[in-house]
């Protein structure tokens, strides 16, 4: 009974409109033999009565092709699918009464259900900090209704299996390497799971924490890239999804309050106040905007250094704050963001997972620049200076242990956090 309630439960989210996930999919479809979408597409066709695959062979081809693969999208039941419309089209070139109509919808059927499955967001323990950054998986109707309108049926298949670029060649690789092996590996797997999230067009920052590099992308192709450092494997950098709007001048470095203990309070107990002056540090009354700075003569370092107090620490801004000379929030509860670094020889490392969880930045100008379209330069030297961003950008911190290289080729990247090999609950602890 239970699981006859949940084939239920799946069939009627879908019917009307609700996000069908992959396995719910395929249970359904291997259970009743009936498409998830059947309902939508019928009322489709009843306000259309015309034909919609059936004038576009290019198109069919291209999704045939398409399902054919689909295992590697979390598809199972692709392959059967175009056999089953390749059947049925058999039978309507030969002239079966209702087989042209029963294609049609079976066509329009199987393309509901896949590109449904391509934009599931499944469960990469990606937070979306900027709500309208997560995937929304598409109605029937809308499904339906945008190829209806589509220029290029065929073109519009393709692009909806693709995703977007970085995912296209993702597939491609997972595809021979299912040919070859039986199976896409691991790594691969997980890549092309977290590549459908990005988006398709316009212009985003990607980090990549396996890699520890960041992109600058417009409308799918890397324009400009970098070296990054990202958290060690105790403080890991979390897959985040957030929006740029503005970059931060001369900023003010808010030391955590564990290393405020564990670091600040431990040098000044045992170096004194000089090493906390010379390092350009002060402490404040509160967390509030409106804090004071204190004497860091009347704190208590050693109730600090226990834990028993908690102190705000900032460094402030000039040529030895751990910021750099700017930095670009997004917000998120994690508190992290991009910022420069007065620390370059951490770059040179093969492995760049040093930081606290925060990203620091190779050229923090270049992307200044590139995200304002002019020089990246502090207009004054006033602390926290906030100049606006023409155009917020969103910025995407993912995990690719594989991606798209130069020339066509694959690049590949340690798995330095272990996120591919978790399982489901483990990848929600580790970030």
């Amino acid at each position: 009974m239970p699981h006859r309630m949940f084939l239920g439960a799946a069939l009627m989210a879908a019917a009307l409109g609700g996000a069908l996930p992959a396995a719910a999919a395929t249970a359904v479809y291997e259970t009743s033999g009936s498409m998830p979408a059947a309902s939508a597409v019928a009322r489709f066709y009843e306000a259309r009565q015309q034909p919609l695959w059936l004038q576009s062979p290019d198109a069919v081809r291209t999704l045939l092709d398409a399902l054919s693969t689909a295992d590697v999208d979390g598809l199972a039941q692709g392959p059967e699918l175009a056999a089953r419309i390749e059947r049925v089209l058999g039978d309507a070139d030969a002239g079966v009464p209702g087989a042209a109509r029963e294609a049609e919808r079976l066509i329009s059927n199987a393309f509901v259900l896949h590109a449904q499955v391509l934009k599931w967001p499944g469960n990469n323990g990606i937070i979306y900090a900027d709500p309208s950054l997560a995937p929304r998986v598409p109605s029937p109707a809308g499904i339906l209704e945008r190829a209806a309108s589509a220029p290029d049926l065929a073109a519009f298949v393709r692009q909806t299996v693709d995703v977007n670029p970085i995912h296209a060649a993702l597939r491609e690789a997972a595809i021979k390497d299912m040919r070859l092996l039986g199976t896409p590996s691991r790594a691969m797997k997980a890549s092309l799971e977290r590549s459908r999230l990005l988006p398709s067009e316009g212009r985003f920052v990607l980090v990549d924490v396996a890699s520890q590099q960041l992109m600058m992308i417009e409308d799918g192709r890397v324009v400009d890239q970098m070296k990054v450092v990202v958290g060690k494997p105790g403080m890991k950098t979390p897959l985040l999804a957030g929006t740029l709007r503005q970059a931060t001048f001369n900023p003010y470095w808010n030391v955590p309050v564990d290393l405020a203990a564990s670091n600040v309070a431990q040098n000044v107990l045992k170096n004194g106040l000089g090493w906390f002056r010379s390092r350009n540090y002060e402490v404040l009354s509160d967390w509030t905007n409106d804090a004071t700075v204190l004497d860091p003569a009347s704190i208590d370092w050693q109730a600090v250094a226990d834990g028993r107090v908690e102190a705000r620490v900032r460094q402030r801004p000039g040529p030895g704050n751990s910021m750099g000379a700017m930095k670009f929030e997004f917000p998120n509860d994690r508190g992290i963001y991009l910022h420069d670094t007065p620390d370059r020889q951490l770059f040179s490392e093969a492995e760049r997972t040093f930081s606290s969880g925060c990203v620091r930045l190779e050229d923090a100008a270049r992307l200044g620049r590139w995200l304002l379209g002019r020089e990246a330069v502090a207009s004054s030297s006033q602390p926290e200076l906030n100049v606006a961003l023409p155009t917020p950008v969103p910025v995407f911190l993912t995990y690719l242990t594989v991606r798209p290289g130069a020339n066509g080729t694959l690049a590949y990247a340690p798995d330095v956090y272990g996120l591919d090999t978790a399982g489901e609950g483990q990848l929600a602890a580790a970030q």
